[in-house]
């Protein structure tokens, strides 16, 4: 069977505090930052719009990719949100459970 991975950013407003998180099942970790159910950075900022993923089948590439997308200055990683998502539309909708 084929494992999904996905590395995420999640922030409260365009141009607000960003969070890159890493996880295996998308829509279930959105939804905890959401209802706050761990606490944490994301609970403390209110993050909870989720505006840029990717997704692999391989855990060390996502966690890889997390590090290496945290390691980036703000301006490369709102320039690869707005690749993705130039509105910063919340694209919780768009994942699956």
């Amino acid at each position: 069977m084929v494992r999904s991975y996905w590395v995420y950013i999640l922030t409260n407003r365009r141009n607000g505090t960003l969070y890159i998180g890493v996880t295996n099942n998308l829509a279930r970790r959105v939804w905890e930052h959401r209802q706050k159910v761990v606490p944490g950075f994301t609970q403390k900022y209110n993050l909870t719009r989720l505006v840029y993923f990717e997704e692999t089948t391989d855990v060390r590439s996502a966690i890889a990719r997390e590090k290496q997308l945290k390691g980036w200055l703000r301006a490369k990683k709102v320039a690869l949100i707005e690749g993705m998502n130039p509105q910063w539309r919340d694209l919780y909708g768009d994942t699956t459970p």
